[in-house]
Order: C-alpha cells, then structure tokens, then sequence
C-alpha cells in the first residue's frame, strides 16, 4: 500500500463530523447526567430530546470512528513531514491513537451506565473519559496550530482539502 498524500472526502468528513458530535455531546451532556440520576434515585426520568440525542450521538460517534479507522486502516494516512522530530510524530500518533481508543471506551462506557445501568461505568465515563477526551482534543488543536503557524507545514490545510 503506498502512503497517500492527503485525505479523501469521506475521511474529512468523518473527521469534522466526530468532532461536531463531540462538541454537541459536551453542550447538551447535563441533560443525560440529570437523567442518570434521576434514573437511579428514583427508577424514571423525564424523557426528553436532548437525552436521546446523547444517546443517539455516542451511538453515531461508536460507528464514525469504527468507519474512519477501517478506511484508515485499508487506505493508510498521509505521512508526517519529513523534517519533523521522532519525538513530535509519536506525540502525533499516541494522540490520533488514544482518542481513537478514548471515544470507543466513552461511546461503551456511556451504552454500560445508560443501559446496563451500571454505576461505575457512568463515573469512568463522566470523571475519567471526558476530562481526558478534552485534553487530548486540546493537545490535539495546538499541536496542528504549531504545525500551520511555527512549523509551517501544510498537516492542518490536509484535513480540509481532499486529495
């Protein structure tokens, strides 16, 4: 497989599309904690949109990050440039990777409390995930601003034009 030069359509999408869900999943996230609790001190909850929306946009999240990891996997991605420190693409890689792995564990963690009701699982996806999710999104966000305005590279103008 030779390495491509740039992303696909389909992967930009996927791309700014998990991270609107994300953001949505943040915005709105209070109405699904108020239903948990709810939930649990009382046996119901007032169903609203908003819950469902949380519950449909893991679900949505789950399934975008699979498809984008399988094209990843069967396409490959765009090398990192090659006058960039060892150091700064395993930085890159460990952060593509862990919020690859940590969106998984906050769409299943999400499903075992939502459905299973399992109460440690809402606490590692609520105490643990979500801090973590937000730290790699922002190393995620300055490490492609170092690239675009430090480094001048062109790894930030890949995820918005197609190959």
């Amino acid at each position: 497989m030779s390495t491509p030069k740039g992303y696909t359509l389909t992967q930009i999408a996927l791309h700014w599309g998990v991270f609107l869900l994300v953001v949505l999943q943040f915005i709105f996230g209070d109405n699904i904690g108020l239903a948990w609790r709810s939930l649990a001190r009382e046996g119901t909850f007032e169903p609203n949109a908003l819950v469902f929306g949380h519950i449909a946009g893991g679900i949505l999240i789950l399934l975008l990050v699979v498809w984008r990891m399988a094209i990843k996997a069967r396409r490959g991605a765009p090398a990192l440039p090659a006058h960039e420190p060892a150091w700064m693409k395993a930085a890159a890689n460990g952060t593509h990777l862990a919020l690859y792995a940590l969106l998984i564990l906050m769409a299943i963690s999400g499903g075992m409390a939502w459905f299973g009701g399992q109460g440690w699982a809402a606490e590692v996806h609520d105490e643990f995930l979500k801090p973590a999710i937000i730290l790699l999104v922002v190393l995620h966000v300055l490490g492609a601003l170092y690239q675009q305005f430090v480094l001048k590279s062109d790894v930030m103008t890949r995820m918005g034009k197609p190959e």
